[in-house]
């Protein structure tokens, strides 16, 4: 499973995936999930920040696009994951309190998968579970 920043360079500054990453993301042969919880997260940025906005004037194109255009499968998030997040011990000597990271979290450990991202908050969580694959 991809985070919202690994996709986000997937697709717009593969530059700053290292060479490991880059080549996970780019084997074929690899099966690329992200969560429902990136897409709403990209749908705000571009909102806010114009993010992505050089690719897609409005955040519905970047919707389709997402859908349509690359290599992943969308994961939904239903209660089991929303259980696994109220679960979580969360980061508080590095002040992670982001609800987004840690549905996106959450939602790697439920399905069983390894979570790829650049976020330094995110080793924290091996100790709960997770399988982490940092770009760092």
């Amino acid at each position: 499973m991809l985070d919202t920043n690994i996709y986000y360079c997937m697709i717009d500054e593969r530059d700053r995936l290292t060479d490991d990453v880059r080549t996970i993301v780019d084997d074929y042969d690899n099966l690329l999930y992200i969560s429902l919880e990136t897409v709403k997260e990209l749908v705000v940025a571009h909102r806010r920040k114009n993010l992505l906005a050089h690719k897609w004037k409005t955040a519905d194109e970047l919707v389709e696009a997402i859908k349509t255009d690359y290599n992943v499968t969308i994961l939904n998030v239903d209660i089991n994951v929303i259980q696994k997040m109220a679960q979580l011990q969360i980061n508080e000597a590095e002040q992670h309190y982001d609800p987004s990271d840690h549905i996106i979290i959450a939602h790697a450990m439920t399905v069983g998968m390894t979570l790829i991202s650049s976020d330094r908050k995110f080793p924290f969580y091996r100790a709960q579970g997770l399988d982490l694959v940092s770009n760092f």
